[in-house]
């Protein structure tokens, strides 16, 4: 019996294992796009909806809740680049002690290559580390199956208004 199980072993992994391969394999991709915060103006793309008691004498805004659906572009201009599509999700101020950013949002692809796919990031910004990394826990349509990560490097900071550039590094594994 033990000798037939082994003989079939191979038969059987081939039937099974071979799903991935059979549509393609695991690709890798790499996108370099801006995404572009907007607190100020007429027209804000993230908007403050909860705060605690104790935000308001904070240092970092601790415990500020933000809804966004900020433009993601091609280049760092907002105006004149072309757009990609938005970022929609939450990012909340969860640092007591320094600025970070707890930070929940899918990447909607609106144009191009990739029009109607997603890419959900999640993790901790460190708003003002040079760099900072987050994870890519999932997404749909030629994202489907996604994992990996995504730098973040502040573009371009306007302290008076809160208006922020950020240059995202997606590097994508998906199916």
């Amino acid at each position: 019996m033990a000798a037939a199980l082994l003989l079939l072993m191979p038969i059987i992994l081939a039937a099974v294992v071979p799903a991935a391969s059979a549509a393609g394999g695991e690709k890798s991709t790499h996108i370099k796009l801006y995404w572009h915060d907007v607190v100020s103006g007429p027209s804000p793309t993230a908007v403050p909806v909860a705060r605690a008691a104790a935000t308001n004498t904070s240092k970092t805004g601790f415990g500020a809740v933000v809804v966004i659906d900020d433009p993601l572009t091609q280049g760092p201009d907002r105006k004149s680049s072309r757009p990609l599509g938005r970022a929609q999700g939450t990012y909340i101020a969860a640092g007591k002690d320094a600025v970070s950013l707890a930070m929940n949002m899918n990447f909607v692809f609106q144009a191009g290559r990739y029009n109607g796919s997603t890419v959900a990031i999640v993790g901790r910004n460190a708003v003002f580390d040079a760099v900072r990394e987050m994870a890519i826990v999932g997404g749909t349509g030629a994202f489907r199956m996604a994992r990996g990560y995504a730098q973040a490097r502040t573009h371009t900071l306007d302290l008076k208004t809160g208006d922020a550039t950020v240059e995202y590094n997606l590097y994508i594994k998906h199916y």
